[in-house]
């Protein structure tokens, strides 16, 4: 197919519009002033939400939604033989409409502007979203795109008018090498997505083919002591930052944990390759009130606080707990953890026995699926008795309802509790603890 030419399509489809990526591009496009339809499995509060922005979304998915009209139809990964949405992608190329995949539709949209891209295995989004509110407050007038919702617009992109578009580089089926930065963000570096990578060294390099795709008179920001970093950066003869440089211990941040730290010294970094003064870049961070579903506070429970985290790999688990403690260091922890993936919960079954033993109490669902099959033959109740092999207060729990009434009888001021995963139960379950 030849490419693309995103500035002469005027009516545009999304398949799988309800997603993250995929809602906050549709509003760039109707930002754009273009046309923008869409079809979804089910009706969410997001997408009511983009009904009530002038977007025209369709539910149940069905060939029937793919009119002659359409000039580009872009589709989410989700989107596999067999998945609702299959048939509608079928009905596209039967009618021979241009067809791409949300990164391809990424690229074409923000590679014309000065783009900033962050990428890495955690973090990506919480500063995406702090380098957006720099910019922001630097009056820099940025496009941005984040994997979630600013708690501050509750809205995951940010339509400017300036030369700068602030972008998550995701790197699942290396699909940031749609991109072309000028100034590339890595947050870390570790093996994730293991359905597609086999090991911590593909994941590597797919990182140095991003490197490659910078603009040669580009900036990497990294932190270059990082053992899984540093191999990367070699040979790199693109301009590197250090951000480690910039962690400042002192600033007075809303939300708690040495990541968050070093997320937003990631940002000064960036902010300081645009030369925004660093008063006016650290005051934004001051003020910066956190995204969707990032260590998100929801209300209590008897008393106990309960926050909602999208943390999926055992790193972001063990981080979100010291943030906890650092924030509450006479509660106990608990976590309700919904395993996301079998492949995931199989390859790091170990890593994350570890990870929710450093909890005071963990509650596990059982694994969220999305897009496989149990190949592996793991299951959230195995991964609770290896979790034992560590602290004694694990249990398994057939369904969110359990969990709920459970804790909403034994909760009390002494406790903290966390939501946490990236799948679809654990989510709902901290709404349903702070009615």
């Amino acid at each position: 197919m030849a490419r693309v030419q995103l500035e002469k399509k005027s009516r545009i489809h999304f398949i799988g519009i309800g997603g993250i990526g995929m809602s906050a591009l549709a509003r760039f496009m109707v930002a754009e002033k273009k046309h923008v339809s869409g079809s979804d499995r089910a009706l969410t509060p997001l997408t009511k939400t983009l009904v009530a922005e002038g977007i025209t979304v369709m539910s149940p998915q069905s060939p029937d939604n793919i009119t002659k009209d359409i000039e580009l139809v872009v589709y989410t990964e989700a989107v596999t033989e067999g998945s609702e949405g299959w048939a509608e992608l079928e009905r596209a190329k039967e009618l021979r409409i241009p067809c791409v995949n949300l990164f391809e539709a990424d690229g074409l949209a923000f590679n014309p502007y000065y783009l900033i891209a962050v990428a890495g295995t955690h973090g990506k989004t919480t500063t995406t979203a702090m380098i957006t509110d720099i910019f922001e407050a630097a009056e820099k007038d940025p496009t941005a795109i984040i994997g979630s919702l600013r708690a501050k617009t509750k809205s995951n992109m940010r339509y400017g008018k300036s030369k700068y578009a602030i972008i998550e580089a995701c790197e699942y089926k290396k699909d940031f090498l749609h991109l072309t930065p000028d100034v590339l963000v890595i947050t870390n570096i570790e093996l994730d997505h293991v359905d597609f990578y086999k090991d911590l060294a593909a994941v590597q390099d797919a990182f140095r083919e991003l490197i490659e795709r910078v603009n040669e008179d580009g900036i990497i920001v990294a932190d270059v002591s990082d053992p899984a970093v540093a191999p990367v950066l070699q040979g790199c003869t693109k301009k590197i930052i250090d951000y480690k440089q910039f962690l400042d211990l002192n600033l007075k941040l809303k939300l708690p944990g040495i990541h968050n730290r070093l997320n937003a010294a990631a940002a000064l970094a960036a902010a300081s390759t645009q030369k925004i003064a660093p008063e006016m870049a650290r005051e934004a961070l001051e003020q910066f009130a956190g995204t969707w579903r990032r260590f998100e506070y929801k209300g209590d429970c008897n008393g106990a606080p309960v926050y909602d985290d999208y943390a999926h790999h055992p790193t972001a688990i063990s981080l979100t707990v010291a943030a906890a403690r650092e924030l509450y260091p006479d509660k106990r922890v608990t976590i309700i953890f919904e395993p996301h993936t079998y492949s995931r919960t199989a390859q790091l079954f170990n890593e994350f026995a570890k990870a929710l033993a450093t909890a005071d109490r963990v509650i596990l669902l059982p694994i969220f699926a999305a897009r496989e099959e149990n190949k592996w033959g793991v299951s959230s109740r195995e991964l609770a008795v290896k979790t034992l092999e560590h602290t004694r207060n694990v249990r398994f729990a057939t369904n969110p309802d359990e969990v709920a009434t459970d804790l909403k009888h034994t909760l009390t001021d002494h406790d903290v509790v966390i939501a946490m995963g990236a799948g679809k139960d654990v989510s709902p379950l901290a709404e349903e603890l702070t009615k």
